[in-house]
Formats: structure tokens, C-alpha cells, sequence
């Protein structure tokens, strides 16, 4: 997947250590939005902290163990999606997710995410995609709910931020549920 159209506005690409000032910029400008939920929003502060992030992107998946996304809207950087986690021999991801206040409630975090699941699971025989959010985390759990993920429980204090710990809800959805979607396009946004 290096390239994907999620609406006439929209699409997802992939978001390289090059591009690492844009996102610097977006981080900065979106740090209020993000830093509640995503501990590299407080440590992104410049492009050279940027480009050292995206570049351990770049590393993993160079190795097949992650990979970042860029949303564009407009042909701006809004917001980003990315395999946290990829193992491809126990066949098991984790999608992440980000977007800035002026890009909400488009469904592009939806459409994003239906993208990377049907390339994991349809292209790369994934079995498992999980999905972790902190319970405060509404707009999070909406997402999973609307891509038909079920919550699998909560690991206590397991997500420190901030010098706090918080609880972590687990979310998943299994290949053999992602199948039993007509089309990924037909899922509600």
C-alpha cells in the first residue's frame, strides 16, 4: 500500500523521515489535540525529532514490523495512521491512529483505518488487528466500534503519560470477522 484514495479530498500515503519538517509542523500545531492520548506528541518538538520518529518507521519497516501513514486533506498532512505493532510470522498488528481538530468528523480516521485492515488481513494474511485506547478516549472506541471490533477487556495502569498510568482498553477484530464484511467500503463511516 504506498498510496490510497479515501475520498475525492482525501488519501492515505505513506510518511517518510523526508517529510519529517511537515510533520514537525503538524505536531506542533496540533499538540493540544494530541498530547491527551500519544506520548510523541509532547517529545516531537522539532524536525530533527521528527525525522528520528519517522525513521524508526522507515527501520521497522524496512525489517516488516511497522509502518507510518499520512492523511492528507487537501493535499495537507491532518493526520496519520500506523502499524504500532506487525508481526507477520504470529500473524497479529496494531493499528494507531491521529488527527488534527480541523480534520474531524469527516470519517477519514474510518476510511483510513478499513484500508490498512483489508491490506493486513486480504494482502498480508494478518489473523488478528488490535486496537488500544485509554477509556476517556470516546471518538477512539467509536472508531473500533464502527469498524466492528469487540473490546476485549482493560489492562490496569498499563499506558504511562505524563507521569501518570492509565488504564488501556483492547480492542480486536479477527480476519474471519473482517471476511464477513461485504467490502470494506460498505462499512459505516
Amino acid at each position: 500500500m504506498l498510496f490510497r484514495p479515501l475520498t475525492e479530498r482525501a488519501t492515505l500515503h505513506p510518511l517518510e523521515p523526508w517529510q519529517a519538517a511537515e510533520f514537525a509542523a503538524l505536531v506542533d500545531r496540533a499538540r493540544p489535540h494530541l498530547a491527551p492520548w500519544l506520548p510523541w506528541a509532547r517529545s516531537i518538538t522539532d524536525q530533527a525529532s521528527a525525522h528520528e520518529f519517522l525513521q524508526r518507521y522507515a527501520d521497522a519497516q524496512a525489517r516488516d514490523t511497522g509502518r507510518i501513514y499520512g492523511l492528507r486533506l487537501d493535499g495537507n498532512l491532518v493526520g496519520g495512521t500506523l502499524f504500532r505493532v506487525f508481526n507477520a510470522v504470529s500473524g497479529v498488528c496494531e493499528i494507531g491512529v491521529w488527527l488534527a481538530p480541523e480534520a474531524e468528523g469527516q470519517g477519514l480516521i474510518t476510511r483510513a483505518v478499513e484500508a490498512m485492515i483489508d491490506w493486513a488481513v486480504h494482502e498480508r494474511g494478518m489473523s488478528r488487528i488490535e486496537w488500544l485506547t485509554v477509556p476517556a478516549n470516546h471518538r477512539s472506541q467509536a472508531v473500533a466500534r464502527r469498524l466492528g471490533m469487540r473490546r476485549d477487556g482493560v489492562l490496569r495502569q498499563a499506558f504511562p503519560l505524563g507521569g501518570e498510568r492509565y488504564d488501556v482498553e483492547v480492542w480486536s477484530l479477527l480476519a474471519a470477522e473482517w471476511r464477513g464484511v461485504a467490502t470494506p467500503s460498505k462499512a459505516t463511516t
